[in-house]
C-alpha cells in the first residue's frame, strides 16, 4: 500500500530483515556507542537500523526564544546539541550565535534599545545546575555571570533592561532565592540586589512593573496550589495577592503579568475546574474573569511592552487555541486561522505590532511564526527540515476515549499504520505525573508507525493536566495506582479494536512515565510483551531520599512524605522494585548518570533486581546526560537500540 513516498510493507520487511540478520550474525555491520555511553546486555547497534532511523532522527525543529530588534532569536540544532540562532527576515538564513557541546536551556533578550544582547542558560552533562552566560550585542564571546556551581533559573529583564532578575540556590544550595543584578550598557553588570530570601523552594520572579519599583513573585507549592505576591523594591515590603481565595483547598495560580491601570493579569482555577485568565485590580482587590466561556485550561499569557495588548492560548483536548485582545477595552483582536497543533512561547515584538510564537504539528516539526496584529497576516519565520522525509504521508493522530475501571472516560491519541492490521501496539505513557500527551511532532512515533508497523497510543490517564483540577487530583496520595489501572483499561480497549493486536503490546515512558511502565509490567505481566523505560522511578522512597535537595519538598507534595511511617509503607508497597519478581517481559532501561531529578540509582536498582531472573534486560547509561538524552549521538544510539529491542521482543519470533 502506497504512502506517497515509499511502499510501507517492503520497507518494514527490509528493516526487520536487517535487524534479524544483525541478531544472528556477528559479521553484520554495526555502530559502536558514543564514548560516554555504557551498554549492558544489548547487542551492538545495527548500521542498517541506524541508517533507516537517520531520515527520522535528522528532522530538525525550531523554537522561538524572543524578538531581538526586528529579528527573532530561535533555538534549533545543526550539530549535536540545541543552540541559539538569529533569523533576520522571515525564512531567512539561521545564523548560529552560540556554540558548544552542551545544549542551551533558555535565554532572555535585553530590551535596552542600544544593547540588545541576551543572557542564556546551560549546564554541564545534564546536571540541571544551570549557569548564566551573557552575550553582548555584536560580540562573539560568552561571559559567565554566575558562580559556576549553584542553580540558576527564571531569568527576567526589567522593562528598561537595567536589571536582570533570576532565581538561584547560591545561598545554601537548597532554598530558592530571587536576586536582581544591575546592568549598564557601558559598564556591564554591577551590584546584586536580594529581592526574596527565605526557606523553601518554588519561588519565581513573574514580572516587573513599568516603573521598576515593584515585582510580582510566585511560590509554587504543588500543581494544585501556588501563591502570588507583590514586592516593593524600595522598602522590601511584600504583600500577598489573592490570599485565601478558597479555604477548603489550594488554588493554582500562574502566568502573572502587569497590565495597565494598576492591573495584573494572571491565570487561576479558583472557583473553577480550569485555569482561567483573570485581571486583578491592585487598588480595589477585585478580580475579573476574562475567559468564562472557555472550559479548558488557559495558559501562556503574554503582554506587549506598552501593556496595550495581551495574548493567550487555551488547551482544547491537547490542541492549542490562540486568542488576543486589547487591554484597554477587552476587545478581541482578529487573528488568522492557526493549523491544529501546539502553540507556545508567545512574544510580542518590541513595538507591539506583531505576535510571534512556536507552532508544532503532528505532521510537521515545530517552527516559528508571527502574526501582524494590524493586518492579521500569518508569517512563517523558519522552515525546519524533515531530514529526508516528505511533507506528506506522515501519520496524524486520532483522539479517542476509553472507559476505565470506574467508568471514567480516558482520552488518548492513536497513531495508526496503514493497512487493516491487526497491528502491534506501543503504549507511550507521559511523565509528570501531571504532564499531558499532546499532538506535537514526534519523529520516533513516525518511525514506529512507518517502519515497524506499530500503532502508537498516547493515553492521558487520570492525574494528567489539561482536563480540570478534579481530574488532576485523581491519582494523588493513596490513589496512585488508579492511574495504573487506567492502563489495564486501555489494554481492554485494545483487545476490542479489530485493527490492533492485543497479544503484541509494549509500553514505554520516561521519568514518572518510566514508573508507569514498570508498574504496568508488574500488574499486567501476562498482557505486556516488552517495556522500554527511560529515567524512571523504581521506588518512590529511595527516589525522594536521593533526588536533589532543591526539589525534594516539591515532589513530596505530589507523591507523599516518605518520612511519615504510614506513607513510607504505602510507597514501598507500590514500588515496582518491591515487586520486581513479578515482571515477566523483557525490559530496556535508559538512564543519564547525572540526572538530578530521578537519580541513576533508580535505574541501577531495578536492573540489578531483574538480573537475578532470566528476563532479558538491556541497560543504556549515558555518562554525559541527565534527565533524558539531550545530545544527538546519545539519543540516536538509544533510538537504534530501542528499534532493535522492539523488533526482537515485540515483533520477533522469540518474543513471548
Amino acid at each position: 500500500m502506497s504512502r506517497g513516498y515509499h511502499q510501507v510493507a517492503p520497507l518494514q520487511h527490509s528493516l526487520r530483515a536487517a535487524i534479524l540478520v544483525m541478531a544472528g550474525s556477528a559479521m553484520a555491520d554495526t555502530v559502536q556507542p558514543p564514548a560516554n555511553m555504557e551498554v549492558r546486555g544489548a547487542p551492538e547497534a545495527s548500521a542498517a537500523v541506524v541508517d533507516t532511523l537517520a531520515r527520522y532522527r535528522n528532522a530538525r525543529s525550531a523554537a522561538l526564544v524572543d524578538w531581538i530588534g526586528d529579528a527573532v532569536l530561535v533555538a534549533t540544532r545543526f550539530g549535536d546539541s540545541t543552540q541559539l540562532h538569529r533569523v533576520e527576515t522571515p525564512l531567512g538564513m539561521r545564523r548560529q550565535v552560540t556554540f558548544g557541546s552542551e545544549p542551551v536551556r533558555s535565554a532572555a533578550v535585553n530590551p535596552h534599545p542600544s544593547e540588545p544582547g541576551f543572557v542564556f542558560l546551560k549546564d554541564i552533562g545534564g546536571s540541571e545546575f544551570y549557569q548564566l552566560f551573557w552575550r553582548s550585542a555584536g560580540s562573539d564571546a560568552d561571559e559567565l555571570i554566575s558562580d559556576g556551581r549553584s542553580r540558576y533559573t527564571g531569568v527576567s529583564w526589567s522593562p528598561s533592561g537595567g536589571w536582570l532578575g533570576y532565581t538561584t540556590t547560591e545561598r545554601n544550595g537548597r532554598d530558592w532565592d530571587i536576586h536582581a543584578r544591575s546592568f549598564d550598557p557601558e559598564a556591564g553588570f554591577g551590584a546584586t540586589k536580594v529581592i526574596q530570601e527565605g526557606a523553601g523552594v518554588g519561588w519565581s520572579l513573574e514580572d516587573w512593573s513599568a516603573d521598576e519599583d515593584r515585582v510580582l513573585v510566585s511560590k509554587y507549592v504543588s500543581i494544585n496550589e501556588a501563591e502570588l505576591y507583590e514586592i516593593d523594591l524600595g522598602t522590601g515590603a511584600r504583600r500577598q495577592l489573592l490570599p485565601h481565595q478558597d479555604a477548603t483547598e489550594g488554588v493554582a495560580i500562574g502566568g502573572a503579568v502587569y497590565g495597565t491601570d494598576n492591573g495584573v493579569y494572571y491565570t487561576s482555577d479558583a472557583g473553577s475546574e480550569f485555569m482561567q485568565l483573570r485581571r486583578l485590580d491592585l487598588a480595589t482587590g477585585e478580580s475579573t474573569t476574562l475567559t468564562e466561556d472557555v472550559e479548558w485550561n488557559v495558559g501562556g499569557a503574554a503582554v506587549s511592552r506598552d501593556r496595550a495588548r495581551i495574548a493567550w492560548t487555551f488547551n482544547e483536548g491537547g490542541y492549542s487555541r490562540l486568542q488576543a485582545a486589547s487591554t484597554a477595552d477587552g476587545e478581541p483582536l482578529a487573528l488568522p486561522t492557526i493549523p491544529d497543533g501546539i502553540v507556545g512561547r508567545l512574544r510580542f515584538s518590541p513595538d507591539g505590532e506583531q505576535l510571534a510564537f512556536t507552532l508544532s504539528r503532528p505532521v510537521a516539526p515545530s517552527d516559528v511564526y508571527s502574526i501582524d496584529l494590524g493586518s492579521g497576516t500569518l508569517t512563517r519565520w523558519t522552515a525546519s527540515e524533515l531530514g529526508g522525509l516528505p511533507a506528506e504521508g506522515l501519520a496524524a493522530p486520532e483522539l479517542v476515549k476509553f472507559a476505565s475501571f470506574d467508568g471514567l472516560e480516558i482520552p488518548a491519541f492513536v497513531y495508526r499504520p496503514p493497512g487493516p492490521g491487526p497491528h502491534p501496539v506501543l503504549v507511550n505513557i507521559h511523565g509528570g505525573p501531571e504532564g499531558q500527551a499532546r499532538p506535537g511532532f514526534s519523529p520516533s512515533s513516525q518511525f514506529y508507525v512507518q517502519e515497524l508497523g506499530l500503532a502508537v497510543v498516547f493515553p492521558n490517564v487520570r492525574g494528567s493536566s489539561g482536563y480540570g483540577k478534579s481530574w488532576l487530583k485523581l491519582d494523588n496520595g493513596r490513589r496512585r495506582e488508579d492511574s495504573v489501572r487506567d492502563i489495564g483499561a486501555l489494554l481492554d480497549w485494545i483487545g476490542e479494536q479489530p485493527e490492533l493486536d492485543q497479544d503484541r503490546v509494549a509500553v514505554t515512558g520516561g521519568s514518572y512515565g518510566g514508573y508507569m511502565v514498570l508498574a504496568s509490567m508488574v500488574h499486567f505481566a501476562e498482557r505486556i510483551r516488552a517495556g522500554v523505560e527511560r529515567v524512571g522511578i523504581s521506588n518512590f522512597v529511595s527516589f525522594l531520599e536521593n533526588t536533589q535537595a532543591y526539589r525534594r519538598d516539591l515532589r513530596r507534595a505530589e507523591y507523599g512524605d516518605e518520612r511519615d511511617p504510614e506513607m513510607r509503607a504505602f510507597l514501598e508497597g507500590i514500588a515496582p522494585l518491591s515487586r520486581a519478581h513479578e515482571i515477566a517481559a523483557p525490559l530496556l532501561i535508559a538512564q543519564g548518570l547525572n540526572d538530578p531529578r530521578v537519580p541513576a540509582s533508580e535505574s541501577e536498582q531495578i536492573a540489578a533486581a531483574l538480573a537475578m531472573s532470566e528476563i532479558p534486560v538491556w541497560y543504556v547509561l549515558a555518562k554525559d546526560e541527565g534527565h533524558g538524552f539531550a545530545k544527538k549521538p546519545n539519543a540516536d544510539h538509544l533510538a537504534a537500540l530501542t528499534a532493535m529491542f522492539l523488533e526482537r521482543h515485540l515483533l520477533g519470533e522469540g518474543s513471548k
